[in-house]
C-alpha cells in the first residue's frame, strides 16, 4: 500500500508491461470494489466492465487494437489484467427501478417512503435533462464512466500497480467482440494494468505538468 502522496507522484502511463508478473487475486478483488463503489451523478451507475485476465480474454480485447492502433496491442497482451470500461447507451425504467430497489435493500430508505420518492424523482429528473437525444445521453453516461476511471487509476496506484488508460482502439470492434452492443453499452476506454517492464522508457522520465499557479485559482 502506498500513501496518497506516493501514489500521485509515482503513477504514470505504463508503456511496457512485464508479462510474467501478475496481480494478486486479493488486489483484483479490491479493484473490483473500486469499480463498484465509484461515485456517479444521482448514483445512476450507467456502466459495465469487462475484466480480461486470461490469454484468450486479452486476445479478444486486442482485436480492437489492430490497423491504426497496433501500437497498443502489446500493452493489452502483456498486461496482467485488462479492464474495458463501457457506458450505457440509454437509461431506461428497468435500470432506474433496479438502482432504486438496490438502494432500498441496502437500507438507504424504507420502501414506499417519502425519501424513496424523492430519490426516484430526483434521479429521473436529471436523467430526463440529459436524455434529450442519443448523443446527449451518451455524453452524460460517458462522463459518469470517466469519473469511475479516474478513481480506478488512483486505486491502482495506491496498490502499487502500474496502469495505462487507452483510448486508441476501435470501439465498434471491441463492443461487438465482447457483446456489449447487444447489451446496450458502448466501450469507451481500456485500462491495462500489471507491473512495468524494466525496459519501459516512460518509467524513467520525470513527470511534466503545468505549474500549480497555472491551473488553480483560489478565491
Amino acid at each position: 500500500m502506498y500513501t496518497l502522496r506516493d501514489a500521485i507522484n509515482n503513477r504514470y502511463s505504463t508503456k511496457a508491461f512485464d508479462p510474467n508478473k501478475k496481480i494478486s487475486d486479493s488486489d483484483i478483488d479490491l479493484l473490483k470494489q473500486a469499480l463498484r463503489l465509484s461515485p456517479s451523478s444521482t448514483n445512476v451507475q450507467p456502466w459495465h466492465f469487462v475484466i480480461a485476465s486470461t490469454e484468450a480474454g486479452k486476445t479478444q480485447v486486442a482485436k480492437s487494437t489492430q490497423e491504426n492502433y497496433k501500437f497498443n496491442e502489446a500493452k493489452v497482451l502483456n498486461a496482467s489484467h485488462v479492464v474495458v470500461f463501457a457506458a450505457k447507451q440509454n437509461i431506461d425504467d428497468t435500470h432506474l427501478d433496479k438502482v432504486l430497489a438496490k438502494e432500498s435493500a441496502d437500507g438507504r430508505f424504507e420502501k414506499g417512503s417519502e425519501i424513496e420518492a424523492q430519490m426516484n424523482n430526483g434521479r429521473r429528473y436529471f436523467v430526463g435533462l440529459n436524455q434529450t437525444s442519443d448523443e446527449a445521453i451518451k455524453a452524460w453516461t460517458g462522463k459518469q464512466v470517466y469519473l469511475n476511471l479516474g478513481q480506478f487509476l488512483l486505486s491502482t496506484a495506491l496498490l502499487g500497480i502500474d496502469s495505462v488508460p487507452i483510448e486508441g482502439f476501435d470501439a465498434d470492434i471491441l463492443s461487438n467482440e465482447l457483446g456489449l452492443t447487444e447489451q446496450g453499452f458502448d466501450a469507451l476506454a481500456i485500462v491495462a494494468l500489471g507491473y512495468r517492464d524494466e525496459g519501459d522508457f516512460n518509467a524513467k522520465l520525470p513527470k511534466s505538468r503545468l505549474a500549480i499557479e497555472d491551473i488553480i485559482s483560489e478565491i
